[in-house]
């Protein structure tokens, strides 16, 4: 849907810019090479059939540029997040994962685990990503691939794939929590974490938030449990001998399911949160005081606030239950926390929390448009080379639409032409 020829001149400045980081001339020019391919019509975006379709294409060169080549990814993609962060202003960084499937067992981090994909266990890759996000614009700004206890473990495979001597199994969330850290320190600060309830059920993902003051709207399932806001806790008497009793939550807390049904349906609010392809979304939305329970949430607000002298008062931090409940739906069919200020508007909260959808765009982008899960190989350093060039491929795309000398701004790109630039 855009001419690709008739891009050179820009791609070769942002490539210029994006790839100064790789020292040599020559691989420049394949970054170049690759990302035409990429950007190019066709089902197929591994490197065989772009080298095919391309004039200066050449698959062994393409091959050792993606596959063997030492030159580093990060810095790339450090600079592509530097130049997309202000270019798109996100009103917040969303937290997902994406799986690849795949055969056999040899590709790096390849496992049978679950696969969004395909919405089942399967053999698959997952990685976990960090997006830029506002309603109307979104990209990637970093990656960081899955890998599982056996994987880890395995030192054949390791070896075969290249995976790194530091690299070992980290969960999902806190992979998502290192490039959160890795974006700071490039001096990019989120202004709030937005992830789905793989994520947001995680109280220690939660509180790995809010020890680093980034605030968040994050869904969790119907079954977490809270206290209500004004429920305090009572420390039981001491007999004197034996362990000072710790203080306890009378009333024991209930899912956020129940506290949303004690409110009742009268309570929720119509909330209208932007302009969809059919009409305005809109839907009806309670917003609560609440106090997470659960063991593992107790622990950690008593590492949080336990004083010098070993004592803490028992009492849960206090964060915003948002709950949607559609007109004509039996019951409530969408739950999230919030650590932001409570007096944050009712719509502000739901935007935030809905506006998670622009990544489904990024994916399907990436995956049907430039072939992020195209990828061949199966070393560590070709998948971490492909997918920082999808990234980059993606990147020019989006500030060619968002650039006012685009001629179609809003032009979906899940296809691209040689021959056209009309939507």
């Amino acid at each position: 849907m855009w001419q690709v020829e008739g891009l050179r001149a820009e791609l070769a400045e942002f490539v210029a810019d994006v790839f100064a980081s790789v020292p040599r001339r020559d691989q420049r020019a394949k970054g170049n090479c690759y990302l035409r391919g990429l950007m190019l019509d066709g089902r197929r975006k591994s490197i065989q059939p772009m080298a095919e379709r391309l004039p200066d294409g050449n698959e062994q060169n393409l091959q050792q540029f993606v596959n063997q080549s030492t030159w580093d990814p990060v810095p790339v993609r450090r600079r592509i997040a530097e130049r997309m962060v202000p270019l798109i202003g996100p009103e917040a960084w969303a937290v997902d994962d994406v799986s690849f499937p795949k055969d056999g067992r040899m590709s790096v981090a390849v496992a049978h685990q679950y696969c969004g994909a395909l919405g089942k266990q399967a053999n698959c890759q997952v990685a976990v990503s960090v997006h830029a996000v506002t309603d109307t614009a979104s990209c990637p700004l970093q990656w960081r691939l899955f890998v599982n206890e056996d994987w880890a473990a395995d030192a054949e495979r390791r070896q075969k794939t290249g995976i790194p001597e530091d690299i070992g199994h980290r969960e999902k969330w806190r992979l998502a929590l290192d490039v959160i850290d890795e974006l700071t320190g490039w001096g990019l600060v989120p202004p709030v974490v937005v992830a789905d309830a793989g994520y947001g059920q995680n109280a220690d993902f939660r509180d790995g938030l809010d020890s680093r003051d980034i605030g968040y709207v994050v869904a969790v399932r119907s079954d977490v449990t809270v206290h209500p806001h004004d429920a305090l806790p009572a420390t039981p008497p001491w007999s004197g001998t034996g362990r000072r009793p710790q203080p306890r939550y009378r009333d024991k807390p209930s899912s956020v399911a129940a506290r949303a049904a004690v409110h009742g349906r009268q309570s929720f609010t119509p909330v209208t949160w932007r302009e969809g392809s059919r009409g305005p979304m809109r839907s009806r939305f309670l917003a609560v005081a609440v106090r997470p329970a659960g063991v593992r949430a107790r622990r950690l607000a008593q590492a949080t606030a336990t004083d010098h002298d070993g004592h803490w008062d028992g009492v849960l931090p206090e964060v915003t239950l948002l709950v949607e409940w559609p007109a004509g739906a039996e019951a409530p069919t969408g739950y999230w926390l919030s650590n932001l200020p409570h007096d944050t508007p009712l719509a502000e909260l739901v935007r935030l929390a809905k506006i998670r959808w622009r990544i489904e765009h990024d994916y399907r982008e990436l995956k049907h448009g430039l072939g992020l899960d195209h990828f061949e190989g199966r070393s560590w350093t070709g998948w971490h080379h492909h997918v920082t060039l999808v990234t980059a491929a993606h990147a020019f795309l989006t500030e060619h639409r968002l650039s006012p000398k685009a001629r179609t701004p809003d032009c979906p790109s899940t296809r691209f032409s040689t021959h056209s630039r009309a939507c």
